[in-house]
């Protein structure tokens, strides 16, 4: 299990509640399928393999998961997600390029932050238009990952999933990637089982965090089965 730290550890079914995807549709992305007689490839690689048939994501393929999701609620055709997965994996270098913090979509299109260094030796940001393959001036085109924090590498390093408000974050570097109370490190599904059994004041005083980390964790848990339940 060594290799595995800091990967964060999701199956399917997990990794459709956290995100409000079907389990169906990340299946699909991650393992292929056919439709009409056609077969479509897996859109990347998972980043977890135990060395069976078991299909596991990691905390990248989750972000990969949630940024081509989003994509699509936007209005981008599944296709063109498909493609512009295929020329960003080229032009970064990266299995999973949707999940950095270069990307913006306009409802339409999706652009590739570039940053070139012009002729007076002055930085400049454009975006990069994937299907048109042209460069096109920085708009008014709002990023998604807007709860993401991300490294000086532009990689995603957390996720706030219920919005930093609620203090409940995605870490793979702790508890393998499940929500946890980001003050105490304790999970949000064992905070609201306790508060169920003890109250909220039993169980902040049991695992030594504040009431309203009880709070929080039971609002974030409750908001997760309401996903399920929509």
């Amino acid at each position: 299990m060594g290799d595995l730290i800091g990967l964060g550890l999701y199956t399917p079914a997990e990794a459709g509640k956290l995100l409000r995807v079907p389990t169906s549709k990340i299946t699909r992305w991650l393992r292929g399928h056919s439709i009409d007689g056609k077969s479509y490839p897996a859109l990347w690689k998972p980043e977890v393999d135990l060395g069976d048939d078991r299909l596991i994501l990691g905390f990248r393929d989750l972000m990969e998961v949630r940024v081509a999701d989003a994509f699509i609620r936007a209005g981008v055709s599944a296709i063109r997600v498909r493609t512009a997965i295929q020329i960003a994996r080229e032009a970064l270098g990266q299995d999973h390029p949707l999940s950095t913090d270069r990307f913006r979509t306009d409802g339409r299109e999706i652009f590739l932050r570039i940053f070139e260094t012009g002729p007076d030796g002055e930085e400049r940001e454009r975006l990069l238009n994937l299907f048109r393959r042209q460069y096109e001036f920085k708009g008014i085109i709002d990023p998604i990952l807007k709860t993401v924090d991300f490294g000086e590498d532009g990689n995603p390093l957390l996720w706030w999933p219920g919005g930093r408000r609620l203090n409940v974050v995605v870490d793979p570097s702790r508890s393998f990637g499940q929500p946890i109370d980001a003050s105490s490190s304790v999970p949000t599904n064992v905070l609201a089982a306790a508060a169920q059994q003890e109250g909220i004041i039993g169980a902040a005083r049991a695992y030594e965090v504040p009431e309203a980390s009880v709070r929080r964790a039971i609002e974030f848990e409750t908001s997760l089965g309401q996903r399920m339940a929509a």
